[in-house]
């Protein structure tokens, strides 16, 4: 019964991708993983901390996070990746972790 109810509950919802997009959109703080990520791969002091002061409790803008990349002593091209990613367009390995699921 009670499955049965939550099925049919299931079934009326309605997924507003517009707001949806719009929370990503505004998610900035999404693209420390892959910033973390390459500074560690450049060997770059202390990404953890250093990501951790910028994001911790604040509101974090696009321009706050590529003003944060451009100081990074990383290669240009590496640089480039992380300026063109988004919060929309950043998936991480959640495309390779979902097609694992059977």
């Amino acid at each position: 019964l009670g499955y049965d109810s939550l099925l049919r509950g299931l079934g009326k919802l309605e997924v507003n991708k517009a707001a949806l997009a719009a929370d990503l959109d505004a998610a900035w703080e999404v693209l420390a993983e892959p910033i973390q990520t390459v500074m560690r791969r450049y060997g770059l002091p202390n990404p953890y901390e250093r990501l951790k002061e910028l994001t911790r409790g604040k509101g974090i803008t696009r321009d706050a996070i590529q003003q944060f990349i451009a100081t990074l002593e990383i290669p240009a091209g590496e640089k480039e990746r992380l300026l063109a990613m988004t919060p929309g367009n950043y998936t991480g390995l959640a495309d390779q972790l979902a097609r694992r699921i059977r």
